[in-house]
């Protein structure tokens, strides 16, 4: 029996919800599978769902993920520690998104509408600009004047959320540079003995690639963090909406 397949728009109207929700719905699910909602999420966690994403692991392959972990966690005849992190679901994510690699070779399909409205878009760009201000950086200036130009033409950049994304992220990485340039070696020591202290009971569950991720993501976040200074993402406008 052939099941019945949503309408093209209703498909396309799940993509956009699941493409910019990618934090929040990972972390109520691990909230949910732990059956302790009051329980957040760690830095090393939150670094964790940023190598995900960044490396395209589809959203649906998380939550497989995590279910499978806590599913094999009470199958355990002795659970004298609770799952106290994302990284102990790290292996079984990994699994279930080759296993979805394999079964489907097809892209998503682009979203119909946009998740966003312009003010939303537009109070976003106009947000972290404003947290770039407070900074005399020459070149936090600079990357505030583009988030500001645009705000200004949200209604042109709107229509291509990819593009105005890919916009984002270069200037992102921008911005991290010159926050890299400004941290001093014991600030660097400190975030490496606080990832080193959180990753120690997880390293096991994971390839030096997937480590050297998420060492990338926990020491950027930590950095921005440290200075005050926003993420541009459009994922992290998702993730607060």
């Amino acid at each position: 029996m052939i099941e019945p397949q949503e309408p093209p728009e209703e498909e396309a109207r799940e993509w956009a919800l699941n493409y910019f929700n990618y934090f929040t719905e990972i972390e109520e699910h691990f909230q949910r599978a732990r059956g302790t909602g009051l329980f957040l999420l760690s830095p090393l966690d939150w670094a964790l769902i940023e190598t995900w994403k960044n490396a395209g692991i589809p959203l649906e392959a998380v939550l497989r993920g995590i279910d499978a972990a806590f599913e094999k966690w009470r199958r355990r005849r002795s659970r004298t520690q609770m799952i106290n992190s994302l990284a102990y679901c790290a292996q079984a994510v990994m699994r279930e998104a080759e296993a979805m690699a394999g079964a489907r070779k097809t892209q998503s399909p682009r979203p119909s509408q946009p998740p966003f409205s312009h003010q939303e878009l537009r109070s976003y760009l106009e947000a972290n600009a404003a947290a770039l201000r407070r900074h005399d950086d020459p070149v936090f200036q600079e990357i505030a004047c583009a988030l500001e130009r645009l705000a200004a033409a949200i209604e042109e950049h709107a229509s291509d959320l990819e593009e105005l994304e890919r916009r984002l992220t270069a200037l992102e990485d921008r911005m991290i540079a010159a926050a890299r340039a400004r941290q001093s070696e014991e600030e660097l020591l400190a975030a490496r003995r606080e990832l080193e202290r959180e990753l120690r009971p997880y390293r096991a569950k994971m390839t030096a690639d997937q480590l050297a991720m998420l060492e990338k993501q926990f020491l950027e976040r930590r950095l921005l963090e440290s200075l005050g200074l926003p993420r541009l993402s459009l994922f992290y406008l998702g993730s607060a909406a």
